[in-house]
């Protein structure tokens, strides 16, 4: 059985991510792209502790939206930055530390 380094406890027990989740100061804001198009860009998510690519990957799937990972942020396209807010927070990110700009 492997024990996790972090926490103490065996990997499949192990709380790391759920800890990580409650404690990112995340910051939600649109930013214009060419062609007046604008673009949800989600930052403060640690990619060491969570897997960023696999929560992109969940929100264009619940958003019905294109995006990437870039730079340790996630972009999306189009404004969504109400619903993200709602994912983030229903999936256990705590609500007082996302920032909607």
């Amino acid at each position: 059985m492997e024990i996790c380094s972090v926490c103490g406890l065996p990997e499949d027990l192990c709380i790391c991510e759920e800890i990580a989740r409650e404690t990112q100061k995340i910051t939600i804001s649109l930013a214009k792209r060419k062609f007046g198009k604008s673009m949800t860009v989600v930052e403060g998510i640690s990619e060491k502790s969570i897997n960023i690519t696999d929560l992109a990957k969940k929100l264009k799937g619940e958003l019905a939206c294109g995006g990437t990972v870039k730079d340790g942020r996630i972009e999306l396209q189009g404004d969504h930055r109400q619903r993200v807010k709602e994912f983030l927070i229903k999936h256990g990110y705590s609500e007082d530390l996302i920032e909607v700009k």
